[in-house]
């Protein structure tokens, strides 16, 4: 029998009331289960950094860390309030455990660790950070945007954690090991944009969509290219980091033939796209580089 995460009764205690999805429902309750068990079995990413901070010593940090597992499982159990308000069970398969890399052919720990804060936080996190920024922006006042900005507060928090974290080593940091570290980054963009493609179809909801949160998939990758090429290369670059490849080609969606990202991208998938225009009050949190 195969395992079932089961989020029932935590998501039930929430107490979330959504009106009534018509035929939206359906749609709604698959894009929240999915979140749901993606959102929880994130938990786990966090554990193992918490772990590589503690074997160098960063204590405090292990502990930051440990805290977004909770956040991550929380968030799990959040977006189970939404299929439960939707009429769904917040009940999904277990996904296997993805394997977590602890690098140990790095040649340090440290080196093992930002590898792993470069992938998880100053990349595939401040993506989401404009992802659900994006689709939170377009959603009407009410409980689904409230629970949606707590959501996104948390994952502010966590790419803030990598950016800073890199600025505080950056003086340790010697050219063999930044000449490393630009390779992989390569490679970790090439993972995140084949990850991101392949849960954003290009389907273009009904507008009532965007108060449930099914985000049009177009304006969604657009977004993603968005942040790689004004957030995440700029903000490595002023390390040393960034791969120069990128940098002069501008968008990773022409990234050099040949490339890890370039090989990642369907060439079907080159379409053009308007990208998506997020306005943030300067109260509201942003992910700093």
């Amino acid at each position: 029998m195969s395992a079932v995460l089961d989020l029932r009764a935590p998501a039930r205690a929430v107490g979330l009331s959504l009106p009534p999805a018509g035929v939206l429902q359906r749609p709604a309750i698959a894009t929240w289960r999915e979140r749901m068990s993606n959102e929880h079995g994130s938990a786990r990413v966090f554990e193992v950094l918490a772990t590589q901070c503690r074997r160098l010593g960063r204590d405090d940090d292990a502990r930051e860390l440990a805290s977004f597992a909770d956040e991550e499982r929380r968030h799990g159990v959040l977006c189970g309030a939404v299929v439960e308000a939707l009429g769904g069970e917040a009940t999904a398969p277990s996904a296997e455990p993805r394997p977590i890399p602890l690098h140990e052919d790095a040649d340090t720990p440290l080196e093992a660790l930002l590898r792993n804060v470069l992938s998880v936080c100053c990349a595939s996190e401040t993506v989401a950070v404009a992802l659900i920024g994006a689709e939170r922006s377009l959603m009407p006042a009410g409980p689904l945007r409230q629970l949606l900005t707590e959501i996104w507060a948390d994952e502010v928090g966590h790419a803030r954690f990598g950016w800073r974290l890199l600025a505080t080593v950056d003086a340790s940091l010697d050219a063999s090991m930044r000449a490393r570290l630009r390779d992989y980054v390569e490679v970790a963009l090439a993972h995140l944009v084949a990850h991101e493609l392949a849960h954003l179809p290009l389907i273009e909801p009904p507008r009532a969509g965007a108060s449930l949160g099914l985000c049009n998939g177009r304006d969604a990758r657009s977004l993603l290219f968005d942040a790689i090429d004004t957030v995440i290369l700029p903000g490595l670059a002023r390390h040393g980091l960034a791969p120069q490849t990128l940098l002069r080609r501008g968008s990773t969606l022409h990234a050099a033939p040949g490339s890890p990202v370039a090989e990642s991208i369907d060439p079907r998938l080159e379409e053009s796209c308007e990208p998506v225009e997020v306005a943030a009050a300067d109260d509201e949190p942003h992910p700093g580089a």
